[in-house]
């Protein structure tokens, strides 16, 4: 079944980090959800058959009113079949959790919560620049299991100079203790034109570390999995099937559309990308014309993107899947390449699929872009 990812451009204030779109100003809010609502009708036979999975990103969906996101609700219901029991999730920050909040949101159909709560510090948090403290990260996971909404994942960030690895378990641990199902840690990482890369460029922030990310990334792993959770992709972990379905079709190469400004779809053999800006996407809207460019995949692109992706999971690389979606060469390709990897402990390989190791997780994308296939067969 196909997805949908709504991207909600709003959020109460700009992390130091993020590199997303969004707006602080809320100004055109209603508008906004109008023209998503458009989009929504517009694309209408992008989806063929039922939708099993919709996913609020952003920005900060919760930071829409309950009116607000039913508007979107019923622009979707109208359009499409959603299956009775699609994954709904909406990304949270845990001050907008309050207790009438999650009373709102559960008169939604909505039926998970991904909450950012990247720390369990004060001052990791100030560091950060979130606009929520440690007693509401806590808290809103217990407000939310209390309301019976127990399909939560929360987010976490680790490698930034303030986490020793002390407080990088400490962070782990409450994680696992609050009992969510699911958790997403990441690396963090300096993107160019956000307040944290200025800082670095002018000293006044010391450097990310990446001895420092990669063992904590150890570190997550094993405690991770010692808590009984599986490392089902790079960045994710889950108790057993409590896997994200939204997300784990992305990895999959499922279908699925994209609606809002920045906002990406893919239909097996495309990509759809709306812009980046507020007033253009609404404006392209307006004058009832879809606000996106397309990007034409080749045999090379998908061959590349689902090695990408599916070296990430637990699930592998299937060797068959290369020979049937992209023919023996591409197949035999990769064997060759593979030879490059045949002394260290990085890869897992049998004669049905390629997977990485643990130490092997350390370097995935250094691993697939070598096996990627740069010359054109087409």
């Amino acid at each position: 079944m196909s997805g949908i990812y709504i991207h909600i451009p709003f959020c109460k204030k700009a992390c130091h980090y993020c590199d997303f779109h969004f707006s602080t100003s809320l100004k055109y809010a209603d508008e906004m959800v109008e023209a998503i609502c458009k989009e929504i009708k517009m694309k209408k036979d992008r989806i063929y058959g039922q939708v099993g999975s919709i996913y609020f990103g952003g920005g900060t969906p919760s930071i829409l009113s309950q009116s607000s996101l039913q508007k979107i609700f019923d622009a979707i219901n109208s359009t499409f079949s959603v299956d009775a029991n699609a994954e709904i999730t909406i990304e949270t920050n845990p001050d907008d959790l309050t207790t009438q909040k999650i009373k709102e949101l559960r008169q939604l159909p909505v039926n998970r919560f991904s909450v950012g709560i990247q720390s369990f510090f004060n001052e990791d948090l100030v560091w950060m620049n979130r606009a929520h403290n440690a007693d509401e990260a806590e808290n809103c996971i217990k407000r939310s299991q209390d309301a019976g909404f127990e399909n939560l994942t929360l987010d976490l960030i680790y490698g930034y100079p303030l986490l020793t690895d002390t407080k990088w378990l400490s962070n782990i641990n409450k994680a696992v203790e609050l009992e969510v199902p699911h958790i997403s840690a990441y690396a963090l990482t300096v993107e160019p034109r956000t307040a944290l890369a200025h800082a670095i460029k002018d000293k006044k922030q010391s450097p990310i570390n990446d001895n420092q990310s990669a063992g904590q990334f150890v570190i997550l792993m094993d405690k991770l999995v010692e808590a009984g959770f599986e490392h089902y992709e790079i960045s994710n972990f889950a108790k057993p099937d409590c896997y994200a379905n939204h997300n784990t079709n992305y990895w999959k190469g499922v279908n699925y559309i994209g609606i809002g400004p920045s906002a990406h779809g893919f239909d097996g053999q495309n990509r759809y990308m709306n812009p980046a800006s507020n007033s253009l996407y609404m404006e392209q809207l307006e004058r009832n014309k879809l606000p996106e460019l397309i990007e034409e995949l080749n045999l090379n692109d998908r061959f590349n993107e689902y090695i990408m992706t599916s070296l990430r999971t637990m699930w592998g690389t299937e060797l068959e899947k290369i020979k049937s979606d992209f023919g023996k060469d591409f197949l035999e390709e990769t064997k060759h390449n593979l030879r490059g990897f045949e002394d260290k402990d990085w890869l897992i390989l049998s004669d049905k699929k390629i997977k990485l190791s643990q130490s092997g997780k350390l370097f995935a994308d250094h691993i697939a872009s070598e096996l990627f296939i740069v010359n054109s067969s087409e």
